[in-house]
């Protein structure tokens, strides 16, 4: 049977006119975003046959598209929320990243973070998207392009002490951390230390308590993350939720964990706090969920560094979230779409 606590499993509201207000600062706030950045590749074709080679599809190849994912697309959906966005980061002196570097110059981001590494391969990921004219693609295929040997010691050097400098000047960090080498724990750690009153939001994709004594802020792993994390299965089952949830929060000593969910929305954590339950914004039928985690990072972040409460900036993370999964591929929310929706939750909740 399902166990679970009235009080765990509360949706407490918040002030939906408030939310406004604190995304009307977002445009105020300046992040450093430091992490993995990736490159998501789209490779969009129409079908033409079955290969007499193989049973496969041929596909005509009709575009190519390349946005920024991983930490990339963390700091892009902070840039498209308003906010100034310091990224630092390595890619490597293959196309791919000077792709990434031109795109982030032309959002008119200060890219003097971004190092560029010799012989390294900039993270890609390269899906193939196959439909007939005129109708949306299925992906069909996703082939990664990673590293095949760590960042040099000197890179290192380079992007912490750019970190170290930028820091002095930042509203909060956010950490985006994909498991290509960008962030090193043990380093961050020593910058943390003496930043004890900065907002600190993390990111991690495979290693989320190896941070434990980093002295982070706030986490935003999704629950696929967290069961891995502690070997377990959660889906309806709230007990456990609670467990992997509490047992995480102390663990890492974080002042707040955001749990993302799916179509069960988040769930907020927070010492001596009940457990708050958000469930998901808008429709649970999402259209495509490739980089929704970097916005719940985005929105959550800018919602703590403009004073909103832990609970206030879940439901800003949890709109946003609800608003990128409906669109297709790796996607930003806008601080104008944000404000529209939160508009309308409040007048849907006055009517």
């Amino acid at each position: 049977m399902k166990r679970s606590s009235p009080k765990s499993a509360s949706s407490p509201s918040v002030d939906l006119l408030a939310l406004s207000e604190y995304v009307e600062r977002f445009s105020s706030k300046t992040i450093v975003v430091l992490g993995d950045f990736v490159a998501d590749a789209f490779q969009i074709g129409d079908i033409t046959r079955v290969s007499r080679e193989a049973p496969v599809l041929i596909l005509k190849h009709r575009e190519t598209q390349i946005v920024p994912g991983g930490g990339a697309n963390a700091a892009n959906n902070f840039a498209a929320l308003g906010a100034k966005v310091l990224p630092i980061t390595a890619v490597g002196d293959d196309d791919t990243g000077e792709r990434l570097l031109r795109f982030f110059h032309s959002q008119g981001l200060d890219v003097s973070g971004i190092f560029r590494v010799k012989d390294w391969t900039t993270p890609t990921k390269t899906r193939f998207l196959a439909g007939w004219a005129h109708k949306v693609g299925q992906q069909v295929l996703r082939v990664d392009y990673e590293p095949d040997h760590d960042l040099p010691a000197d890179i290192h050097r380079k992007i912490y002490s750019k970190l170290a400098k930028s820091l002095k000047n930042a509203d909060a960090l956010a950490i985006s951390d994909y498991g290509f080498g960008v962030v090193v724990p043990s380093e961050l750690a020593k910058l943390l230390s003496r930043q004890k009153r900065l907002i600190s939001a993390l990111d991690s994709r495979y290693r989320l308590t190896a941070y434990a004594r980093s002295g982070l802020h706030s986490a935003t792993p999704n629950e696929g993350e967290m069961e891995a994390l502690h070997h377990a299965t959660i889906g309806k089952n709230l007990a456990e939720l609670e467990r992997c949830g509490r047992a995480t929060l102390a663990q890492m000593k974080l002042q707040s964990l955001v749990i993302t969910r799916g179509r069960d929305g988040l769930a907020l954590f927070q010492p001596g706090q009940s457990t708050a339950h958000i469930p998901i914004h808008g429709t649970d039928q999402a259209v495509d969920v490739t980089g929704a985690g970097d916005t719940v990072l985005a929105a959550y972040t800018l919602g703590l560094a403009s004073d909103a409460s832990p609970l206030e900036a879940a439901h800003l993370a949890n709109i946003a979230g609800g608003l990128v999964v409906m669109k297709r591929g790796t996607a930003t929310v806008s601080r104008a779409e944000l404000l529209e929706a939160i508009g309308a939750s409040a007048s849907g909740a006055n009517s």
